[in-house]
């Protein structure tokens, strides 16, 4: 980008950011980083237990199905684009993952095969992340109405399953994810490393994932280049429902079964996508990110627990922590963008 100079040369236009602008940037995304290790540093030094592989492995286990549902969630946002009416958002998630157990414990207790239930619990969460794309992508109802709508069915249909009432379930595979594995891990732990690992690589190491980001981030450039900005965000949304089937099994294997109130964890999954943002190199939504922000939530909560502190704090902390990054990476995007409309 150039100018013309009344001297008659032309020389390279300059950019003015605002004030503070790389400051805030890295202070926030750094900070969040500061954050995290001055809090395991806490946590350490006051409970001589925390820093142990039993404690930390339980850490991993305990975040599990927040974090396998995170990753879903910021599938959407990364497929949705960052506009809070019309951008991505799935707050059917935690409900669909309800439903997922719910079918798989029925279908288990009934008599169907492990691998029947298995492929009817998928197929049920895909479902509903189709149906969440039709409402969104086909309808063209506002993602925030649609998926709360789809929040509802699902767990009406979790009702009828299951008549609000647990429903045990016993599968040789369940039983393999609370078994230890190497250095006396449950397999629970490793399941949350290897499902992070699949996303990173779909999402950030593959064709399809950077058409998706490009499609959320730029939809009209990427409509230009060819991209069928549309499938992409539907596709978002269908793999949003395969990941709260995946979930569906580790909460399977943690309760034993289904049991009701899996709704409840819609906050913590909100949290931990949202709160991915701060430690993502451009404050967007990433896999990595979401990964180290449901590690953050889980250590404060086993460092409560270990301090004797009252489980409600969670909730306030994870409130706190939505509304900090929200609000706080509202207002550098509103200054850059701002800083960007004169020029």
């Amino acid at each position: 980008m150039s100018k013309v100079i009344h001297d008659g040369t032309r020389r390279p236009a300059r950019i003015e950011l605002p004030a503070g602008w790389f400051g805030a940037q890295y202070g926030l995304r750094y900070g969040a980083a500061l954050a995290f290790a001055a809090v395991f540093v806490a946590f350490a030094v006051s409970s001589p237990l925390f820093v142990t592989v039993a404690n930390l492995a339980n850490v991993l286990q305990q975040s599990v199905v927040i974090g396998i549902l995170g990753f879903g969630l910021t599938v959407v946002l990364i497929g949705g684009g960052s506009d809070p009416i019309k951008g991505g958002l799935d707050l059917s998630i935690a409900a669909n993952m309800g439903l997922c157990a719910a079918v798989y414990a029925v279908a288990l207790d009934r008599g169907a095969p492990p691998s029947v239930a298995f492929a009817l619990t998928i197929a049920s969460g895909a479902a509903v992340g189709a149906l969440n794309a039709f409402a969104v992508i086909g309808l063209r109802i506002f993602p925030l109405l649609a998926t709360l709508t789809t929040m509802n069915i699902c767990g009406g249909f979790e009702l009828v399953l299951t008549q609000n009432t647990s429903v045990p379930a016993t599968a040789p595979a369940l039983s393999f994810l609370l078994d230890s594995g190497p250095f006396g891990v449950p397999h629970l732990a490793y399941a949350l490393l290897i499902v992070a690992a699949v996303f990173i690589v779909l999402i950030h190491g593959t064709p399809f994932g950077l058409r998706l980001r490009a499609a959320g981030a730029h939809p009209d450039a990427a409509r230009a280049a060819g991209v069928r900005v549309n499938a992409y965000a539907a596709a978002s949304y269908i793999l949003s429902g395969v990941t709260a089937a995946l979930a569906a099994f580790t909460s399977a294997a943690l309760l034993s079964g289904s049991s009701p109130g899996a709704g409840e964890n819609l906050l913590a999954v909100v949290a931990t996508a949202l709160l991915g943002v701060v430690f993502s190199r451009r404050l967007v939504p990433t896999i990595p990110g979401t990964l180290l922000a449901v590690l953050f939530i889980g250590i404060v909560t086993n460092g409560f627990q270990l301090d004797n502190v009252s489980s409600y704090w969670v909730n306030g902390v994870e409130g706190a922590l939505i509304l900090f990054v929200v609000a706080t990476t509202a207002v550098i995007r509103r200054r850059y963008t701002g800083n960007h409309a004169h020029d």
